[in-house]
């Protein structure tokens, strides 16, 4: 629940806080439990066994790979850790390629893309629900089948504005 009430971390995720526990509980029974569209790992210190985070790879056409952490566990290489234990039992014939998306004003997101092998493909301009705000995406491709020559063009293709930001290169 105090990942889903932090306003700063909650700032870059796809839903709005929930108001109560009840309500937190009942996010992550339709996100990870009763629709489990993917794979999914909740991420816990060995010293307390309490979740601190989560990562998912849906099954999606997009294979949209996400992820979320308290913002006390920032900076101490969990994210990356467990990112990559998810890809380690993702199968390869089930996802051939994973798909990330970081907000431009959230890079430390997309340092953790980086580290896991992501490459940069562009960025988008996309009204973002169901907050309805104007966001600008960085789009990272996972190839894990030695395809690499595959695009990911769907957003590029839905939004009009998008570019190919040099720095991110």
């Amino acid at each position: 629940m105090t990942i889903q009430q932090d306003p700063e971390v909650n700032r870059f995720l796809p839903w709005f806080m929930p108001k109560t526990e009840t309500d937190a509980l009942q996010m992550l029974h339709d996100q990870f439990i009763d629709d489990p569209d993917g794979e999914a790992l909740a991420i816990c210190l060995q010293a307390d066994n309490k979740a601190i985070g989560y990562v998912h790879a849906e099954a999606s056409a997009s294979h949209d790979f996400g992820y979320g952490m308290k913002r006390a566990a920032w900076g101490h290489g969990y994210m990356t850790e467990a990112a990559q234990a998810l890809i380690n039992q993702l199968s390869i014939s089930d996802y051939p390629f994973l798909t990330a998306t970081h907000d431009v004003n959230n890079p430390k997101s997309g340092a953790v893309m980086q580290r896991l092998g992501m490459q940069y493909q562009y960025t988008y301009l996309e009204q973002w629900q169901p907050k309805n705000i104007p966001v600008h995406f960085r789009l990272y491709l996972l190839n894990r089948d030695g395809n690499d020559q595959r695009q990911f063009l769907k957003y590029w293709q839905q939004y009009p504005t998008h570019t190919i930001e040099k720095s991110e290169r």
